[in-house]
């Protein structure tokens, strides 16, 4: 389970205030990687959202490394919101933490979190057209906007993990 504070140092999260967070951590998972490994191949189902909390990793598509991840990014979302196919191979480029949730709890808290959906979304369709600005939308440590408001999510919201 992650920590409220591993989500809290992440930007798609903060807006939110400690309950929430404390919710959200029950859904996702942590986990750990070498420099080296394959962490999703492009073309395979996606059934997973990542955020990368430490480290780096390459994104390539047909051989060709389209950016860098770092601390902040997110990566997942557009197999999951998609059409289920990974659009890309990320491999990290040092060891790695990552926050993991699976798709079952993504599409709840999309359901419980639509200020959430939406900013996944709006990122989504940044990176489709190749905007650069998909890194402000994610955040990245190298973003310096930041989200000014902080938001609860809704009463329904559920914690349900699945392995």
């Amino acid at each position: 389970m992650a920590s409220v504070d591993e989500l809290a140092s992440v930007p798609l999260f903060r807006s939110l205030d400690e309950e929430p967070l404390a919710k959200l951590a029950d859904w996702f998972h942590v986990q750990s990687a070498n420099e080296g490994i394959r962490l999703v191949g492009e073309g395979a189902p996606g059934y997973t959202f990542f955020v990368l909390i430490e480290g780096t990793a390459a994104v390539t598509s047909e051989g060709q490394t389209l950016t860098e991840l770092v601390p902040g990014d997110f990566f997942g979302e557009v197999a999951i919101l998609g059409e289920g196919r990974r659009t890309a191979t990320v491999t990290s480029t040092s060891p790695v933490r990552l926050l993991v949730l699976f798709g079952t709890e993504f599409r709840q808290l999309e359901a419980a979190d639509p200020e959430f959906a939406f900013r996944i979304a709006e990122a989504m369709q940044a990176r489709a057209r190749g905007d650069r600005r998909a890194r402000l939308i994610t955040g990245g440590q190298r973003n310096e906007a930041r989200p000014s408001g902080r938001a609860s999510l809704s009463s329904g919201y559920s914690s349900t993990a699945s392995a």
